[in-house]
């Protein structure tokens, strides 16, 4: 594990990168909070006992100040805080849960790296902060298979409890973009509609996400109750497109709380299990699969070239991608696996319900 090295308010000022590279067809030059891949050091400074302890579902938004360096000053702006999520927002499954950022518009014109933003998702280290990188990198791979994607960077937070006067070291976290804006880069509406099923979803898009789910060994996702699945369309009246998120429980980021749902009869979340619907004709996966083998060189380099990774982890990565290229390019094993759906009598048309997560 990394560690970092505090001096004065925030952690030394390295330019650090985990990932450089940028999803198919954007244009990486703009300004802002994703435009950058280096690792970018925050503070939120408030009532910090009050905010851990309002983890209800109905959590309400708590003030605080957030801070960061600015051309060699510091800029400090208001922040709403409050916590967000299910699993780990419960005190007994993380010790940080994930919190919501709510910034004024007003209040962050001035500022280049946060201005547009408005209601900002903070993911926080639940057991370790390690974790949160290995989630992060997980964006930056599907990143890599479409602009279809949730944009995310990787920052280091340190939390000041201004009533005790006390501050944490430095810790990992990750700042997600907004769905309105991801569904905006994408020259397309946020749809929030429940009862879509696979089917009626783009299929070219859909077969990209459930086979780069896949690859990462992800089980925890459902289109027909948006189970960590967004939807975007060109219109309200289009044929939507399906935009993964949250991937704590990817086999690939090896989070010791995930497992897979009971359903599925998985003895863990490193065993592999295809989870879209029955398509009988293999002709069909192929241009996916042409797509990963395209992008095998950069996707491994998103693991092999993190200098923020531990060596044996980046070693059983590697020989976990090696078990899915082999898959993909064997035509027995990769239809026992992606015709899976398509038996009766396995668990491949379960879907997972799961609870609202925002």
């Amino acid at each position: 594990m990394v560690h970092t090295i505090r001096i004065g308010i925030f952690a030394l000022s390295i330019t650090l990168f985990c990932f450089r590279g940028h999803a198919q067809g954007e244009d990486a030059s703009g300004n802002g909070l994703f435009s950058s891949d280096e690792v970018f050091d925050i503070r939120l400074s408030g009532n910090l006992r009050e905010l851990m302890n309002d983890r209800v579902e109905e959590a309400t938004y708590h003030p605080f100040t957030l801070s960061y360096q600015e051309g060699g000053s510091t800029a400090s702006f208001p922040v709403r805080v409050k916590t967000r999520g299910h699993f780990r927002r419960v005190k007994g499954n993380c010790t940080y849960p994930p919190l919501w950022l709510n910034f004024s518009k007003k209040t962050i014109a001035a500022s280049p790296i946060f201005k547009g933003q408005d209601k900002t998702k903070l993911v926080t280290p639940c057991r370790d902060d390690k974790y949160v990188i290995q989630e992060y990198l997980v964006y930056k791979l599907y990143n890599l298979i479409t602009p279809k994607s949730f944009k995310a960077r990787l920052v280091r937070v340190v939390y000041e409890d201004t009533v005790k006067g006390k501050s944490t070291e430095p810790l990992y976290g990750m700042l997600l973009e907004e769905d309105d804006q991801m569904a905006k880069r994408n020259n397309a509406v946020f749809i929030d509609k429940k009862t879509e099923r696979p089917e009626q979803t783009d299929n070219a898009d859909f077969l990209k996400m459930a086979v780069f789910e896949y690859l990462v060994s992800n089980t925890d996702w459902s289109v027909q109750y948006l189970q960590n699945v967004k939807l975007i369309a060109s219109d309200s009246l289009g044929t939507p497109s399906t935009v993964p998120y949250d991937f704590d429980h990817a086999g690939i980021v090896r989070a010791p709380y995930a497992k897979p749902a009971e359903e599925l009869q998985l003895n863990s979340t490193l065993t592999r299990r295809y989870r879209g619907y029955c398509v009988s004709d293999m002709a069909q996966f192929q241009e996916v699969f042409t797509l990963f083998n395209e992008l095998k060189d950069k996707i491994y380099s998103v693991y092999t070239s993190c200098a923020l990774l531990d060596e044996r982890y980046v070693k059983s990565t590697v020989s976990f991608l090696d078990e899915f290229y082999k898959t993909i390019n064997d035509p027995k094993d990769a239809s026992r696996e992606f015709l899976y759906p398509c038996d009766k009598s396995g668990t491949g048309n379960v879907v997972i319900k799961g609870l609202n997560r925002d």
